[in-house]
């Protein structure tokens, strides 16, 4: 069992940053990946970014140049940093960890608005 936890969403104007945290507990030994998704009102729950156990990194052609995703080992902590952020971004981002051969755990999911 892996327990996750998001935070660090908001309100942003476009041009802004936020950082998003996901902090795993449990059985944290047994995953794969972790992974950032995010879901738009009305719109198909879709992936954002990877980050492997070794530190390959993946990304949305959308997001491509504007997003990093990382990893505090110490902290067992991924991040989201997002910048020059725009209203299509607006959304409620999941953080998801992947392990071999299972089905995802999730997060709780956090908002992030971006005003024009």
């Amino acid at each position: 069992q892996v327990q996750l936890v998001e935070s660090g969403g908001g309100l942003v104007q476009a041009g802004g940053s936020l950082r998003l945290s996901c902090a795993a507990s449990g059985s944290i030994f047994s995953i794969n990946a972790m992974a950032w998704y995010r879901q738009a009102p009305g719109k198909q729950r879709e992936l954002v970014a990877v980050i492997t156990r070794v530190g390959s990194t993946n990304y949305a052609d959308s997001v491509k140049g504007r997003v990093t995703i990382s990893r505090d080992n110490a902290k067992n902590t991924v991040y989201l940093q997002m910048n020059s952020l725009k209203p299509e971004d607006t959304a409620v981002y999941y953080c998801a960890a992947v392990p071999v051969g299972g089905i995802n755990y999730w997060g709780q999911g956090t908002q992030v608005t971006v005003s024009s």
